[in-house]
């Protein structure tokens, strides 16, 4: 049972910092590496998902730990307030339509699980609606994972409350974040306990386990971010797909 008070949001002490950024950015070569190959191979796809608190850190997870992927294999995709048209909608809808097909990675920032996070923290579904979404969510990532060959992973980024404040008062006082700053953010951090126990509820009640990220040292995160992904590429039979019928022979 995961109890997210009991859960680190920052490395362990004994790590050295210099050592893990260099370890990091190997990683982040081998993953370039590896989506070639998935993108070239064309058999299996994968789905990375973030989720987190405001200020977590999933957009600069994005930019880090992705920037050797070549770009025709890679989309990123936002779920914010759906639109009229996805309202009209059953909830996974917007999210099936970004699901990736084989060879491609698709970037996730948020998801649909914001459907049993939000709006149960807000009181706009019920607990039964709760409990049919979750076992929805299970179904569907379950469909995507055995039935089209798409890895799914998913990472919480677990930020301190503490941080939280510090990396929203950095959009207010540094210039080049303001563009960032969003006064519902501080809104949202009101509930800050209700969302630890929907997350909790999220995150214990999935049939796909989630990694739990600590996020207050950025470069931690990039780490835990980059090796998840590389080992599960690493654990598929990729390979570059083998010359078809070469009919033009050149003159001796």
């Amino acid at each position: 049972m995961i109890e997210l008070a009991n859960e680190r949001t920052g490395p362990p002490d004994h790590l050295d910092k210099d050592q893990i950024k260099d370890q990091t950015d190997d990683l982040v070569d081998r993953l370039g590496e590896l989506q070639r190959v998935l993108y070239a191979q064309g058999a299996y796809s994968l789905l990375v998902i973030f989720q987190g608190m405001d200020a977590s850190g999933k957009d600069g997870a994005v930019e880090k730990v992705f920037k050797e992927c070549h770009p025709n294999g890679l989309q990123v995709f936002s779920f914010k307030k759906p639109t009229e048209e996805e309202f009209a909608h059953d909830f996974l809808w917007r999210a099936h339509k970004k699901t990736p097909p084989k060879g491609m990675i698709h970037i996730w920032n948020r998801s649909h699980y914001e459907d049993v996070l939000i709006q149960r923290v807000h009181g706009w579904i019920d607990e039964q609606r709760v409990a049919r979404r979750m076992s929805a969510i299970n179904a569907f990532e379950e469909l995507l994972a055995f039935d089209n060959n798409t890895i799914v992973c998913k990472f919480f980024l677990h930020i301190s409350y503490e941080q939280q404040e510090e990396e929203l008062m950095q959009r207010i006082n540094e210039d080049e974040k303001h563009w960032k700053h969003n006064d519902s953010d501080w809104k949202e951090r009101e509930h800050w306990p209700e969302y630890m126990r929907c997350y909790e509820d999220v995150l214990n009640g999935s049939t796909i386990p989630w990694i739990i990220t600590p996020v207050d040292k950025r470069w931690y995160r990039d780490y835990i971010v980059a090796q998840a992904l590389v080992e599960r590429l690493e654990a598929l039979p990729l390979e570059y797909p083998p010359l078809k019928d070469y009919l033009y022979a050149p003159k001796s």
